[in-house]
């Protein structure tokens, strides 16, 4: 059996607001095992963000957790308490967040604010070694170790986010929670900053959550994938088994919805309304608003998040195996 180094179970994360409460994570099941890089994919706002922060505990005031549990190597990182969670930021999980440049302070010398995480979580190393080992990490990920004297305001803006990378593995970290990391960039970029990202794992044997609305690019980087949808799990397989036999209709509607440049041209079509308000989410399953198949038992109760053979699994009272 592999083993895992992270198991998420029943995590439920809730944001105050003044309109109401949002769920926005909510009983939320998956594990990663070590080596291993998991993909969680959905429409923008449906909590794959918030499912991160909440691992890493860098929740916003307005924020909770309200249930579960995040077990690291078997310790949970909900019962921590904040000197203790420091130590697992970076030094044992460490993010690749979204927007690199507000990532980085825009005042200080990009070399130096790696400097800095590596004197926090490594007070034993030297400011030669420090430097030095900027220097490797910047080789490392494609940047001339020249440029760590440069702010970041001179960098473009995938040297930023390689340099954000860089930050990311400073500490050796094992496992790696990556937020959209190619967001904003050209296509060209994007794409051999992926074979980047990739190469690093399999080099550094690092775990991985990687975190895109695109499910192209989850299915070219992630040997499992997660879908999820208004704050919960829709579906959870292996990445080859997901797009040769999704179950779930949400799963389906995305991958219908994205063009395909090999085989036959099919037509593509769209899901129709909109993601549901999570301070008032549907009753039942939370997708039925927006499901051709659903049910009246759709409406009322919320399908188990089961497996459907193989380590498939999926929240649907009518799955589509079942209807062939």
């Amino acid at each position: 059996m592999e083993e895992k180094i992270l198991r998420a179970e029943d995590l439920t994360m809730h944001y105050t607001t003044r309109a109401g409460e949002v769920s926005a994570v909510d009983n939320v099941y998956f594990s990663v095992g070590k080596g291993e890089s998991l993909g969680l994919v959905g429409e923008s706002g449906c909590g794959k963000t918030s499912v991160a922060i909440s691992i890493l505990r860098l929740l916003p005031e307005n924020a909770e957790i309200k249930g579960g549990h995040v077990f690291l190597d078997g310790t949970d990182l909900i019962s921590l308490d904040e000197e203790e969670m420091r130590k697992v930021r970076w030094g044992r999980i460490s993010m690749i967040f979204q927007a690199a440049m507000n990532a980085l302070n825009p005042v200080y010398k990009v070399g130096d604010q790696i400097i800095e995480a590596l004197e926090t979580h490594m007070p034993s190393m030297s400011v030669k070694e420090s430097r030095e080992r900027v220097e490797e990490l910047f080789s490392l990920v494609g940047l001339d170790p020249k440029l760590m004297d440069q702010y970041p305001h001179e960098y473009s803006g995938g040297m930023r986010q390689r340099a954000v990378i860089a930050m990311a593995l400073s500490c050796n970290p094992d496992l790696i929670i990556a937020d959209e990391p190619t967001t904003a960039l050209d296509v060209i970029v994007q794409d051999n900053l992926l074979r980047e990202i990739m190469a690093l794992q399999e080099q550094l044997g690092m775990s991985m959550i990687y975190i895109s609305h695109d499910i192209a690019v989850i299915a070219e980087v992630s040997e499992r994938i997660g879908v999820m949808y208004a704050g919960r799990l829709a579906e959870l397989a292996d990445a080859a088994e997901i797009f040769h036999r999704p179950i779930h209709p949400y799963t389906f509607g995305l991958m219908s919805a994205f063009p395909s440049i090999v085989g036959p041209k099919r037509e593509l079509t769209m899901l129709p309304g909109e993601p549901p308000d999570l301070i008032d989410p549907p009753t039942g399953c939370r997708f039925h608003p927006r499901c051709l198949y659903s049910k009246e038992i759709c409406v009322e109760q919320a399908p188990e998040f089961k497996d459907h053979g193989g380590g498939h699994f999926a929240a649907c009272w009518y799955p589509l195996e079942a209807r062939g």
